[in-house]
């Protein structure tokens, strides 16, 4: 055989000698090269990027993966992005990671050649730029994360406005709370993130706060409106000016009319008590139209009253007189220039209800309410002493007291007449002083003194047929009257603190007699009379 064998192991020559050898194993990575400060420089700043290129590029497969993972456990952590923010500790600790695989990257690729690129300048280059991922990947978060916290305001927002909608209809005593809570949130809003989509919506959800709040205003619910709209009046004292704008002064008139249609109406009605509404009207808008128009239903009230007077219940338009004054005395009038008007109606109002009282005596005597007769015509004479129906009122109260007694004696009003043709001698055989009074076609009254030599009476001693006081030939303390012709009926009442009950008589009066009455005391079986 000619020419060089070669087997798997060795050869053979021309000679026919074999010789072997064994043949080295392939490298699985390049030799370790000389020291590369810049291709470890290179590598270093690839593995900042977070990506493990660098551990790639110097044939670092599980390096790589483990920068994978810890980038990929930081992306997981962090989205979707939230409006907190990355935590401090998340931050330093993946910085930490980043600074030591760009460490230990350096060193590895210190001796270790690049699989590609194979200049390390390029590498130098390539990881500067790789370098902009994190800033950019930071920029995108700071984004998403904007974008989270506006969505996160937006959401407020809606639920500052679910709270208006479910409050809307609803009673402002019972929803007022809801509002509160609706007007904090805008607030917040507009004061904590002024920048943001939500505070541009503010002035606009505000304008739907206000009608939505004062909503009974524009159902002509005056009365139900003046709580809401006075508490829309404290708002830009919890809101800024811009945010309020012209709505600071949006429930104004509003009020004003909300405050006058109560009171008013109230007033009118007489079915409620009115001052307040008209007193904060005075004081707040003095000037304003609705103002004016107070001393005006003032003065109506009282004429309604005063006519009211002569009507079918006197006592009830005298007791609305009385009202008025004290209710008109306390509205503040000066600085609507209504205080000197107020005052005449004030004081009209009390004439009326003074004279008006001898009316309502008058109606009492009549439904025979003879108690409170005596009252109101005693009241009347005491404040109009010099009034024209003083002389009256005292004769009604004389036979409103003889009525209480004898329930027939209030059959007619008395009248002023005096005197008579039948004289009645009144005599006192009592120990203590009597008031007499009498009425019939004549009304009067006169008081007695005490019989100083006089004792009460037992009671048996009265049921003797023969018993007859005022005749032990006594000097006996008398008076004597003159009286017409018919019915009058006596009341004998006794007076200086004694227990002795009030005694009556009926006597009916004809011509060609002369009578005599007799006070006396009677004692026995818990009788003292």
């Amino acid at each position: 055989m000619s020419g060089d064998q070669y087997g798997p192991y060795g050869t053979r020559d021309q000679d026919g000698w074999s010789h072997s050898y064994v043949v080295p194993p392939m490298p699985s990575a390049p030799p370790p090269g000389p020291a590369d400060p810049w291709r470890a420089i290179g590598v270093g700043l690839l593995n900042l990027s977070g990506l493990g290129l660098g551990y790639a590029l110097v044939r670092k497969p599980l390096l790589t993966l483990l920068c994978w993972v810890a980038t990929g456990i930081l992306l997981f952590t962090v989205l979707p992005a939230d409006p907190d923010g990355v935590s401090g500790t998340t931050l330093v600790v993946y910085g930490l990671f980043l600074v030591l695989t760009a460490v230990h990257g350096a060193l590895v690729g210190l001796r270790n050649r690049l699989v590609w690129p194979a200049q390390s300048p390029i590498a130098i280059a390539l990881g500067v730029l790789l370098l902009g991922v994190p800033v950019v990947g930071s920029l995108l978060y700071e984004s998403a994360r904007d974008e989270a916290t506006e969505q996160m305001l937006l959401d407020r927002l809606d639920t500052a406005d679910d709270l208006v909608r479910k409050a809307s209809g609803e009673s402002f005593s019972t929803t007022q709370s809801e509002y509160r809570r609706a007007l904090s949130a805008y607030d917040d809003l507009s004061t904590d993130h002024p920048d943001s989509r939500a505070a541009e919506k503010v002035p606009d959800r505000l304008k739907t706060f206000y009608t939505t709040v004062g909503a009974p205003y524009e159902k002509q619910e005056y009365c139900d409106a003046i709580a809401p709209l006075e508490y829309l009046r404290t708002v830009p004292q919890t809101l800024s000016k811009k945010d309020v704008g012209s709505l600071a002064t949006w429930p104004d008139d509003r009020l004003a009319t909300s405050l006058y249609e109560c009171a008013s109406g109230t007033l009118a009605s007489g079915t409620g008590d009115w001052t307040d509404h008209f007193r904060d009207l005075l004081n707040e808008f003095p000037d304003s139209e609705q103002a004016a128009k107070v001393e005006p239903d003032v003065r109506t009230a009282v004429d309604k009253a005063v006519k009211a007077v002569g009507g079918d219940d006197p006592c009830n338009a005298v007791q609305q007189l009385e009202s008025l004054s004290l209710q008109v005395k306390g509205l503040p009038g000066e600085k609507a220039g209504v205080d000197k008007a107020l005052a005449d109606d004030a004081a009209r109002a009390d004439r009326s209800a003074s004279t008006g009282v001898y009316t309502c005596g008058v109606s009492q005597y009549e439904d025979g309410e003879f108690a409170d007769a005596v009252t109101s015509m005693n009241d009347f004479v005491k404040a109009n002493k010099k009034h024209k129906n003083a002389p009256r009122a005292k004769k009604i109260a004389i036979a409103a007291e003889i009525a209480q007694e004898v329930p027939a004696a209030g059959k007619k009003l008395p009248t002023t007449r005096t005197g008579g043709s039948i004289t009645v001698t009144v005599k006192n055989d009592s120990p203590d002083e009597v008031q007499v009074l009498y009425t019939g076609p004549v009304t009067g009254t006169f008081t007695l003194k005490g019989c100083g030599g006089c004792t009460s009476y037992d009671w048996s001693r009265t049921l003797d047929p023969n018993f007859k006081p005022c005749s032990g030939g006594k000097k006996y303390p008398q008076r004597t009257i003159t009286l017409p012709v018919g019915t009058t009926y006596f009341l004998h009442k006794p007076k200086g603190g004694t227990s002795s009950s009030p005694a009556s008589d009926t006597a009916k009066l004809q011509s060609g007699y002369i009578y005599t009455e007799c006070a006396y005391v009677t004692t026995g079986l818990g009788i003292n009379s």
